[in-house]
């Protein structure tokens, strides 16, 4: 019983050692992830770009938890709601193309923050274009980021977003 019991705890402590010692794929850059701020401004530049340009999806790697997940939410054709959930390599096979091949530009225009130690939610309400000079968009929506801080540097363990429809437009009190 006692080997057991020792068993138990030297398992259990490899497990925490290895929760605790998250790596990348590359190296973060300290830039994108030592702030909240700089970490939102990082996942929106890094998915944002002219038609014909790769983006870079390594950099997009470091910003999020090797468990975190990205989920889509709208309305189904049959009326129902739907959601579809992704790691961050489903999204990048995924949404990449698309934003590659269109071009997509998505842009903060509204942020409420909550946050209780390590842990921050945020509502960041953007609008996406597929050019620079697109005088309007063409969808806007609210992305609900959930943000970790491990002591030294921020992590997105996830973003679960609706966009806006005719019966569903962004209230007025998420837009700054």
């Amino acid at each position: 019983m006692r080997r057991y019991t020792v068993l138990v705890m030297l398992l259990m402590l490899s497990q925490l050692k290895a929760w605790s010692s998250v790596t990348d794929s590359i190296p973060a850059d300290p830039k994108d992830v030592s702030t909240a701020d700089a970490l939102l401004t990082a996942v929106y530049t890094t998915i944002s770009g002219p038609a014909g340009e790769t983006r870079n999806w390594d950099r997009f790697r470091t910003l999020f938890l090797p468990e975190a997940r990205l989920v889509a939410t709208g309305k189904r054709a049959d009326g129902m709601m739907g959601k579809r959930t992704m790691s961050v390599e489903d999204y990048i096979k995924t949404s990449g193309p698309f934003l590659e091949k269109d071009g997509f530009y998505e842009k903060e225009i509204g942020r409420k923050t909550d946050q209780f130690g390590s842990v921050m939610q945020v509502f960041s309400t953007y609008e996406s274009r597929k050019t620079l000079q697109d005088e309007k968009p063409f969808m806007r929506g609210i992305n609900s980021i959930q943000l970790w801080f491990d002591g030294k540097r921020w992590w997105v363990l996830t973003i679960f977003w609706q966009a806006e429809s005719p019966e569903l437009p962004v209230p007025a009190q998420y837009i700054n």
